[in-house]
């Protein structure tokens, strides 16, 4: 689908959606819960329903009415085939849920995932009673028991794998112990997975680069959740606000979530973005910005807009520790640099960031590289862009916010299809 997106001002006020992040989270705890929980939930994309497909199949009996998932824990199945599509998430905490539970599983995965890494998260199962029979080639055929012990992974690949041990260990007889190798980055989405856990009853001791997690622990439903707003989609309507109109208001928003991408906010104050919050509301109006630096090893998924915010601001911008967007749904850094330098900003691509100069957006075609953070940043950019932007791939925001277009004509953009072809 290629979409065009009009020059044009956003302002008003839209509630966010459910987090993807939090969603996929509070699913896995539920179905591994001692009875239903009734999770409060906003929105269905594509990789939170890839996450409920995989738990239903694994045994798990969910139901999704409008905002609300049901998930109801049954015996889980001693075999089964799970397909991530192409959620990352899905792959990597299912993983070792899985290996704990003793499933034989078959799975598979879509787009840009059967590429992503697995290690050193495949060797340490393997090391803990796991056999993986077609390596890392896909469909990934798995089987065997995980067992409890000491597990070791570097801090600065995917904070997935902790989050996937860190769901799957309690479950097991012994006690294991997670020691992270530092640096460590994107503590944060760890920080999500553990606020997860306790709310379900999980007791996950932490002491700095080292988890301590007691087997034998049983996942308690608090009948009842909802999924945080998002902060990492509500980013790119802020950061809109930030760069012209009246304002832009985005409710639902919890300022003290463990959500890392919440520092939207700071990168904005640092470049001059007039800020308050009031509530669960955040608004922001434009000012006179300037560039700054970003470092970006805890906000990865921020990187696509901070660059589009820096590329339409006076002053230069680094973005730096961005190395893992690489081996994102396509390599982020690259994606950004040619999105940037196809309007005319001037770019420079570094090992792990970007060096970006702000200037004056032009327009035309780009590639949305079928990933939804690309696509979305590029409606982004066209709003401030001399001529209309054409965006490929368009329909990739459904892996996130499927209503992305939506809210983003309701605050008074001009986005339409103009080719519906995939």
């Amino acid at each position: 689908m290629i979409a065009s997106c009009l020059p044009s001002v956003l302002s008003g006020k839209i509630n966010a959606i459910s987090s993807k992040s939090d969603a996929h989270r509070l699913l896995i705890c539920a179905a591994l819960a001692d009875e239903q929980t009734i999770i409060r939930c906003n929105v269905m994309s594509k990789d939170i329903a890839a996450t409920v497909d995989c738990l239903k199949a694994m045994g798990a009996d969910i139901k999704v009415e409008k905002d609300i998932i049901m998930v109801t824990p049954a015996p889980f199945k001693t075999q089964a085939e799970l397909d991530c599509s192409e959620s990352g998430s899905t792959l990597r905490f299912l993983l070792p849920v899985v290996s704990a539970l003793g499933i034989d599983a078959v799975i598979s995965g879509h787009g840009r995932l059967p590429e992503r890494p697995l290690s050193p998260l495949k060797e340490e199962m393997g090391k803990n009673g796991i056999i993986f029979h077609t390596g890392s080639r896909f469909p990934l055929h798995i089987s065997g028991q995980l067992t409890a012990g000491n597990y070791e992974l570097a801090g600065n690949v995917s904070s997935q794998f902790i989050s996937g041990l860190l769901f799957a260990l309690p479950l097991l007889r012994g006690d294991s112990k997670i020691k992270l190798i530092p640096p460590v980055e994107s503590r944060s989405y760890i920080k999500i997975t553990l606020s997860a856990l306790k709310k379900f009853g999980i007791e996950i001791t932490e002491e700095e680069n080292l988890f301590i997690i007691k087997g034998n622990q049983k996942y308690r439903s608090p009948k009842e959740t909802a999924v945080d707003g998002d902060w990492s989609n509500s980013a790119f309507f802020l950061c809109a606000g930030a760069l012209g109109g009246d304002s832009v208001t985005v409710t639902g928003l919890d300022i003290a979530s463990p959500q890392g991408d919440k520092k939207i906010l700071d990168v904005l104050k640092n470049m001059g973005a007039d800020i308050s919050v009031s509530g669960d509301g955040v608004t922001v109006k434009a000012d006179s910005l300037s560039g700054t630096t970003v470092d970006a090893s805890d906000i990865p998924d921020l990187v696509p807009i901070i660059s589009v915010t820096a590329a339409l601001i006076s002053g230069e911008t680094q973005i730096k520790n961005a190395g893992r967007l690489r081996l994102k749904e396509c390599d982020r850094l690259a994606a950004v640099y040619d999105m940037l330098t196809a309007v005319g900003i001037s770019v420079t691509q570094t090992n792990d960031g970007l060096i970006i100069i702000g200037g004056s957006p032009t327009g035309g075609k780009i590639d949305g590289c079928n990933d939804h953070r690309m696509v979305m940043s590029a409606a982004i950019l066209g709003l401030f862009c001399s001529e209309p932007v054409n965006i490929t791939d368009a329909q990739a925001v459904e892996k996130s916010y499927p209503n992305f277009f939506e809210d983003f004509n309701s605050l008074g953009g001009n986005a339409s299809v103009i080719d519906n072809g995939k």
